[in-house]
């Protein structure tokens, strides 16, 4: 056999320093579409196109998120159901789903057309439904482990917003219409 090295399991803070490090590198904020989003280099129908698909992974979210809560042991529970909260909201109106479609109205898509997905293209529809479907599937520590991208969340949207702003004139100013600073980003 050959050299079998076994290391300690890491602390909680390197693995989290490790784990903040490929997000860096690998989360989507990278992509050359994101990139020339945040640059404002979209145009006013490729943002449009965006939150509409954008939208329905905001909608698998919280499905995945139930998912997840109906295999995790008790007290994990108890922590995992605020990001449910957080996207359907406890009354309507108010959850981060709710500010996704004041945005996608705010940038000239329908209603309609945002809520019964007339937008969305096969592509974003599968990848969206996989997620759920893996959730569904997989052990509860993988569900986990693939929501962790989370850590990236706040300062991808800080970016986002500061891009809306600053090279989208026509797009909504107001909060209200704006995503929430959410954990998924």
């Amino acid at each position: 056999m050959g050299d079998e090295r076994v290391s300690a399991p890491w602390s909680e803070s390197t693995f989290e320093e490790h784990l903040r490090d490929v997000l860096a590198r690998r989360y989507h904020h990278i992509h050359p579409f994101n990139r020339r989003m945040h640059e404002g280099r979209l145009s006013p129908e490729q943002i449009r196109g965006w939150i509409a698909n954008r939208f329905y992974y905001q909608e698998a979210i919280p499905i995945k998120d139930a998912l997840l809560v109906s295999k995790l042991p008790r007290g994990y529970r108890r922590e995992w159901i605020q990001r449910i909260i957080d996207h359907d909201g406890t009354r309507s109106g108010d959850g981060g789903l709710d500010a996704w479609v004041r945005l996608g109205e705010a940038a000239g898509v329908d209603r309609i057309d945002l809520l019964e997905h007339r937008l969305l293209v096969p592509a974003a529809r599968f990848a969206c439904d996989a997620y759920v479907g893996f959730v569904r599937d997989r052990p509860w520590v993988e569900g986990v482990a693939s929501s962790l991208t989370e850590l990236a969340a706040p300062t991808l949207m800080t970016v986002r917003i500061s891009a809306f702003e600053e090279h989208y004139p026509w797009s909504p100013r107001d909060p209200g219409t704006r995503p929430r600073r959410s954990r998924s980003c």
